[in-house]
């Protein structure tokens, strides 16, 4: 079961978590109909995530085998065949589809997204992910659609500033990313990396932090926001650690996939807790407190 498990990647649904932004955002996550729709949506887009992870696992199987830590995935390493690989990908499919039409009977704009989202990653897979700047900005898209499946299930606009906040924020994982790489493993096994330095990545890393934290900010002071809870810029100096934190272990030994990033990091890991139950209780402390006492 193990092997499966590694081979649909699980532990990378955890960036699916920001389906569930909008719907938190917006004060009604306790809403019972809303929340369940987007438990299902969450659901369904993680199925489709699975689909693209092994039909990227699939084309890059020889390259995988060179590089120092994905030789151990299913299909580079033999534990799986192409053959059950491809049967798993095929019942995903159908079972992501079919959650989102159960979900989304008289919206079809989620299933846009999420059809979208395979789309965009089959051409990354097949070409794509060797266009310099392109690679990245591909990436990046993946978050923002995430957003955007969230907002379209539980029919709820996005905030500006929260959109310019994860962009930028995908941005900085993104570079971080192939900064990593670039550093462990050469061009070897991403042909992109002959094409990026060190330098680039460096600057352009810190520049899309830096926006980061500002958009945040601003974010927070936003007259829609600041009604809601005036004390919350003083979630900004947490932020802002989360950040610092996450850059340490990005320029120590780790291979800078945001995943394993985060949750190798127990002090990470901590961190970003105590941020979500703070945000938790501006939302929805009076709620909770009705509801216990």
């Amino acid at each position: 079961m193990k092997k499966y498990l590694k081979l649909i990647r699980v532990k990378h649904y955890i960036k699916n978590g920001l389906i569930f932004l909008p719907l938190f955002f917006s004060q009604s996550f306790l809403k019972f109909n809303l929340l369940r729709n987007v438990l299902l949506s969450f659901l369904s887009f993680s199925f489709m995530c699975s689909v693209v992870y092994i039909i990227n696992d699939l084309n890059d199987i020889e390259k995988d085998r060179k590089h120092p830590i994905k030789k151990k995935r299913p299909l580079a390493s033999g534990e799986i065949s192409k053959k059950e690989a491809i049967f798993i990908m095929i019942v995903l499919f159908v079972l992501s589809i079919l959650i989102n039409v159960l979900i989304s009977t008289n919206n079809y704009y989620s299933l846009l997204l999420l059809l979208g989202y395979l789309v965009l990653n089959i051409l990354y897979s097949c070409g794509l992910k060797n266009i310099v700047l392109l690679d990245i900005a591909i990436l990046v898209s993946g978050f923002l659609i995430r957003i955007l499946y969230g907002s379209s299930v539980a029919d709820i606009s996005i905030s500006n500033w929260l959109y310019l906040t994860v962009m930028s924020m995908a941005f900085y994982l993104g570079l971080g990313k192939r900064k990593k790489e670039l550093e462990k493993n050469s061009d070897v096994s991403r042909k992109v990396l002959s094409k990026y330095n060190h330098e680039f990545l460096d600057k352009n890393m810190y520049l899309c932090m830096t926006l980061t934290i500002v958009f945040y900010a601003l974010w927070t002071i936003d007259p829609s926001i600041a009604t809601i809870h005036s004390g919350m810029v003083w979630t900004v100096p947490i932020v802002l650690l989360i950040c610092m934190k996450y850059s340490l272990d990005v320029e120590g030994s780790s291979f800078g996939d945001p995943v394993d990033v985060v949750t190798k990091d127990k002090i990470l890991l901590s961190m970003v807790f105590i941020y979500i139950l703070i945000m938790t209780w501006i939302f929805y402390g009076s709620e909770l407190f009705k509801v216990f006492c």
